[in-house]
């Protein structure tokens, strides 16, 4: 049987990490097994273990992949010219949509992991992976506070990140209700208002 070249095999772990950490937004972390992320990514049950040893190691992989996704796309709301208030407002536009909510395999991590990484054992490897990715997603509403932002502006952040995080969960959890367009809609013109 002919060797997988080593550019293959990497292809081959990008098709795996990027399946997986669609699959884990979508399903869950417990709702989708290795031969459900290797079928995805087109390729056999049996080649998992030679690209990870558990599937706890791949769903922290996925897990900074999602997180890091999920960063470039904030970044890319973050216009060159634009103030605080500006980036709160685009990226309550785009994290406060319908797209966000029904798809959730192209979403947020920290509202498609957040359940099932709160019961995973604390010794976990997703475990510190989805704290980085909240880290990072902290850090990015703090760029435009400069190198020590004061407490209060660190609260607000947070504050910022628990409301659009909370709101899409609550969307998505009563999604078919007109209450989850309603609450799509009063955090977005919430956070465009000036919190």
């Amino acid at each position: 049987m002919p060797r997988v070249s080593r550019e293959q095999t990497d292809k081959n772990r990008q098709l795996i990490e990027a399946a997986s950490a669609r699959l884990f937004k979508e399903r869950g972390l417990n709702g989708v097994s290795v031969a459900d992320i290797m079928a995805s990514a087109g390729l056999t049950h049996g080649g998992f273990y030679g690209h990870f040893e558990s599937k706890d190691e791949l769903a922290a992989v996925a897990c900074e992949r999602a997180f890091s996704e999920s960063d470039v796309r904030w970044r890319s709301l973050a216009r060159e010219d634009a103030d605080e208030q500006a980036f709160v407002g685009a990226l309550a536009k785009h994290y406060l949509s319908a797209k966000q909510r029904d798809e959730p395999g192209s979403g947020c991590p920290a509202v498609g992991l957040a359940a099932d990484v709160g019961r995973e054992d604390t010794a976990k490897p997703v475990r510190g992976a989805y704290a980085q990715g909240i880290k990072a997603m902290l850090g990015r509403l703090l760029s435009f506070a400069g190198p020590r932002p004061s407490k209060k502006t660190r609260q607000r952040a947070i504050a910022r990140l628990s409301i659009l995080v909370g709101a899409v969960t609550l969307a998505r959890a009563v999604r078919g209700d007109p209450l989850s367009d309603e609450i799509l809609v009063a955090v977005r013109d919430y956070l465009h208002d000036g919190f």
